[in-house]
């Protein structure tokens, strides 16, 4: 690990703002600005030869200080048999450029990451929801994304044909009126233990 992060860092030197490794596992991170100018480096040098891009997802660090959002690359080096984590962080209403040019794996990764997180990524040829419906409301991976949705769909029996409807969804407000959810349980623990006893 080590020849191979001395490598990346010889042939890539200040792109690199970060790195860490983990057994034959390497992480960087760069900056949003140098995406393919970096990708472009590591599929084409000889010395990394990184050709495989083999996942790319986003993740949501809602709440915390830095940037919301970070893409994260993992590419595969069929020559070196090594692995390559790339990540980008990146605000709330910041684009990442498309890898598609670059690595035509990205096209259909880059679409889930716009339809699930709503991260759009520029230059994609086909950049369009690829897992939920086209009218679909928001972007169900956010953490900020209610659990219920935000419709709900249903066959109509009389209508014959499939409806949406707005959420409804109401709870009466609680209260607990003991210190313990499991007070006054005792007595059923008691006729529980009890009826263990009188068994054979």
């Amino acid at each position: 690990m080590a020849e191979r992060t001395h490598i990346l860092k010889t042939h890539l030197g200040p792109l690199i703002k970060k790195m860490e490794g983990q057994h034959q596992d390497v992480s960087m991170v760069i900056e949003k600005k140098d995406v393919l100018a970096v990708f472009q480096k590591l599929r084409d040098d000889k010395e990394l030869a990184y050709t495989q891009l083999i996942d790319l997802c986003v993740v949501d660090y809602l709440g915390q200080e830095n940037k919301r959002f970070q893409g994260v690359y993992h590419l595969l080096s069929m020559d070196y048999n090594h692995r390559l984590r790339v990540k980008v962080a990146l605000d709330e209403n910041e684009n990442l450029p498309s890898l598609t040019p670059l690595f035509s794996s990205a096209g259909w990764w880059e679409r889930e990451a716009f339809d699930m997180f709503g991260v759009v990524f520029e230059g994609h040829p086909d950049l369009r929801r690829i897992l939920s419906d086209y009218d679909f409301d928001g972007f169900p991976l956010r953490k900020d994304f209610p659990l219920t949705g935000y419709v709900q769909v249903r066959y109509d029996e009389e209508e014959g044909a499939v409806v949406k409807e707005p959420v409804h969804l109401a709870q009466a407000f609680r209260t607990f009126e003991t210190l313990s959810p499991w007070e006054g349980m005792g007595s059923a623990f008691q006729r529980l233990s009890l009826d263990k006893e009188k068994q054979p």
